[in-house]
């Protein structure tokens, strides 16, 4: 397993993963983490002061965290009230993925008719890692998951709808860390992409981009589900 160990899916070229300074993106990683795991809870006022003194940094990585937080959809600025924590619930995470449903046909038909032998290629080894891994170590699993995706959608000439993609990818990856994979989702991970490399080489455009709707949404819908089964635990 040491091949994958330090593993880091990259965004596609020309698109800043974060678009951040050092200071203020190790901020920010703070801040989503507190909003992610409910150390900052939701509509919570975010005060640059505070937050700042609890970081240990200045106001100016603060601001800057806060305004890529308000990018994702993690914070809300309003009128006379400042900045606050938006609920991470399941509104939020159903109109995440709904996007995807939407993009991210497009973006694999358009890859089909352009994909080469190497892409190919690419594909296969990432899910020989996918599958060495067998959702042993999640975290790999996110990584070289993202990394997949990313071989089919970097090239595309679209790069807003790229840069969409990664940005809300990055948005689920995050939500999706508390977590486990159920049993039927692992089996249908590893299924539909073998059968999406099969289209790929078959040139089967729109089979494929039918393919990752599918997938896209059993994504989204398997996140939703935990998050109801963890509330009503919390609410039993």
């Amino acid at each position: 397993m040491a091949e994958i160990s330090d593993f880091k899916a990259m965004p596609p070229a020309e698109i800043d993963p974060i678009g951040a300074s050092s200071e203020g993106a190790s901020v920010y990683e703070l801040i989503r983490e507190d909003i992610i795991e409910g150390r900052l809870v939701a509509n919570e006022r975010l005060v640059v002061t505070d937050l700042a003194r609890r970081h240990g940094t200045s106001t100016n990585p603060v601001r800057e965290a806060l305004q890529l937080l308000r990018g994702e959809g993690f914070v809300i600025f309003l009128p006379n009230r400042g900045a606050r924590v938006r609920p991470i619930d399941q509104d939020f995470v159903r109109d995440i993925y709904e996007i995807g449903v939407l993009i991210e046909p497009a973006l694999t038909r358009w890859f089909v008719n352009m994909a080469t032998g190497e892409d190919i290629a690419e594909l296969e080894r990432l899910q020989g890692l996918i599958e060495e891994n067998n959702f042993a170590d999640t975290f790999r699993h996110s990584e070289l998951d993202t990394a997949f995706h990313t071989v089919m959608y970097q090239r595309h000439y679209n790069r807003h709808a790229a840069e969409l993609w990664w940005k809300h990818r990055e948005v689920l990856r995050a939500v999706s860390r508390r977590f486990n994979f159920t049993l039927a989702r692992r089996a249908a991970i590893i299924r539909e992409h073998r059968e999406l490399i099969a289209l790929v080489k078959a040139g089967e455009a729109d089979k494929a981009a039918e393919l990752v709707s599918r997938h896209v949404e059993g994504s989204g819908r398997h996140i939703l589900e935990q998050m109801r089964a963890r509330n009503a635990a919390r609410a039993g």
